[in-house]
């Protein structure tokens, strides 16, 4: 059973044709977001840390690694939901990354959301008094 009311960790990924949208996603959810445990690939967390204030551990780029260590969080069951905001019209360098990544996530039964639709979805959830 999920303890919804603990505090998450979630980890923060996005294409660069993603980025930005994350970056405002974040901004919109500051509120909520605060109250849990952060971490994000390169850049994209970065640009979180930048513009939000947010705390975000980071982690390296996607195609240097950076998806596998969050592969490695969730196999460690370090890790709560996973945001991902891909972008399925770009073809990726590091796509087994991805795909690994994702596969990690469905066998460890952990939330994912890759559009704003499903991440408002999740953090609303976790976050409902």
């Amino acid at each position: 059973m999920r303890d919804y009311k603990k505090p998450k960790r979630i980890a923060l990924i996005a294409h660069d044709g993603k980025k930005q949208l994350m970056v405002e996603w974040c901004q919109t959810n500051k509120e909520m977001l605060q109250g849990h445990f952060l971490s994000g690939t390169g850049t994209t967390g970065s640009l979180i840390q930048q513009a939000t204030g947010l705390p975000v551990r980071l982690y390296k780029s996607g195609p240097l690694g950076g998806d596998q260590q969050i592969g490695a969080l969730i196999a460690d069951k370090e890790l709560d939901i996973l945001i991902f905001f891909w972008d399925p019209l770009e073809s990726q360098p590091h796509d087994v990354d991805v795909k690994a990544l994702l596969r990690l996530a469905t066998v460890y039964d952990i939330p994912v959301a890759m559009s704003v639709a499903t991440a408002d979805c999740i953090i609303n959830m976790y976050n409902e008094e």
